[in-house]
């Protein structure tokens, strides 16, 4: 019984970074000659949410996986673990709703006043809440989904601003969630990181050529 209890934790974890590793794939096939920058266009709503669950559950679960294992220790039970990881992305399907609404073709402009409306969005409080949120229990999928998207909200919106179905902000996108995800926040690491954030905006703006991948050829 204890030696079955001790390895729950390390068997949840091992799965959802597993899943979280099949859905990287999935989207590098989905998402395989989407990318055209501000001019990506999100297709059909059945496309983009299917993209967008696979996108979410790659890039999220990683950053999640100690708060699923430890809801499955909680709990006792290891069926605990795909229930609040299932709310927990249902919740991230509803803000593709939003995402699918709002994400049309657009210009450089649009691009970097969106990402630098995210760098300004790391330093409020309202950012330093939901962050803190998410290193404490919270409860539910529901409850910790609520929190993350409060948190990533302004990282969610640059990913959306420069390229939805680019694999690089893609990616560096996640590496940034999942790190404020697991690390606690630092004034030092998390200022420059704003004001970084906020220098590519006024970069996609003034000099949108010297990003690549930003915008196709014919613009």
């Amino acid at each position: 019984m204890e030696s079955r209890r001790a390895a729950t934790p390390a068997t949840v974890l091992a799965a959802t970074l597993g899943l979280a590793a099949t859905c990287w794939v999935i989207a590098v096939w989905l998402m395989d000659g989407m990318d055209m920058g501000v001019a990506t266009r999100p297709g059909s709503f059945g496309f983009f949410a299917l993209a967008w669950v696979t996108m979410m559950a790659a890039m999220m679960l990683p950053g999640a996986a100690p708060a699923v294992a430890r809801q499955a220790q909680v709990r006792g039970r290891v069926r605990a673990a795909p229930l609040f990881a299932g709310s927990y992305l249902a919740v991230w399907a509803l803000a593709g709703v939003v995402a699918y609404a709002l994400e049309r073709p657009h210009g450089s402009l649009a691009a970097g006043a969106v990402v630098i409306a995210a760098g300004a969005y790391e330093l409020t409080p309202v950012k330093r809440y939901f962050r803190r949120r998410c290193h404490e229990d919270a409860g539910s999928g529901l409850k910790f989904g609520l929190c993350c998207v409060g948190s990533c909200i302004g990282l969610m919106a640059m990913l959306l601003a420069v390229g939805v179905m680019s694999l690089f902000w893609m990616a560096a996108v996640a590496v940034l969630a999942c790190a404020q995800k697991l690390l606690p926040a630092k004034a030092t690491i998390d200022v420059p990181l704003a004001l970084a954030i906020v220098w590519l905006g006024l970069l996609i703006i003034f000099a949108p050529s010297q990003i690549p991948g930003l915008t196709p050829p014919m613009m």
